[in-house]
């Protein structure tokens, strides 16, 4: 199956110059989507993954059907204020500014095998930033998957060092 073809391209989105590579056609679509799932799942099966990391929330729509098909744990990775108990957190470097996420301090036990799985590989930014989360609390990074990359922005090069996948690769 070709999943560029189930993948929307919006062009001017969310304004002007910017190709959104919208993934709610993929979704929307059972084959497709348990397609993508399965890809991602099988290429971690061999790495004894304890735990898929998301960042919120695309990673959620993909990271929770891949935990479940390895029978691991699911981490949800969020926006400040959102999970209820103890969290660390970490400030990132946005296009104007900064953000924060944030992940339960308990959620990953040290020496745990994580794989951080979203949905798009922009600048890398973001998952750099929840590949420090993790290992903050002791887990080991094992592969970083995605559903799609956008080649021209170059996150790989935030990301050296770790095993990245992507099924879909865009020249924006």
């Amino acid at each position: 199956m070709n999943l560029s073809e189930k993948i929307r391209v919006v062009d001017n989105f969310p304004k002007e110059g910017i190709s959104f590579k919208d993934i709610t056609t993929l979704i929307g679509d059972g084959e497709a989507l348990k397609y993508t799932i399965d890809i991602i799942a099988n290429k971690l099966k061999e790495k004894n993954i304890d735990v898929i990391v998301g960042p919120e929330a695309r990673g959620f729509i993909f990271g929770v059907p891949v935990a479940y098909a390895l029978g691991v744990a699911f981490v949800p990775v969020r926006k400040p204020g959102k999970l209820p108990c103890e969290t660390v957190s970490l400030e990132y470097n946005l296009e104007y500014g900064t953000d924060f996420l944030e992940m339960h301090k308990d959620s990953i036990k040290k020496g745990q095998r994580v794989a951080i799985v979203d949905d798009l590989l922009a600048t890398g930014g973001t998952i750099a930033s929840v590949a420090k989360l993790v290992e903050q609390v002791g887990g080991e990074v094992v592969s970083m998957d995605f559903v799609i990359e956008l080649t021209e922005l170059n996150g790989r090069d935030k990301l050296e060092g770790y095993d990245v996948e992507s099924i879909v690769q865009y020249d924006l």
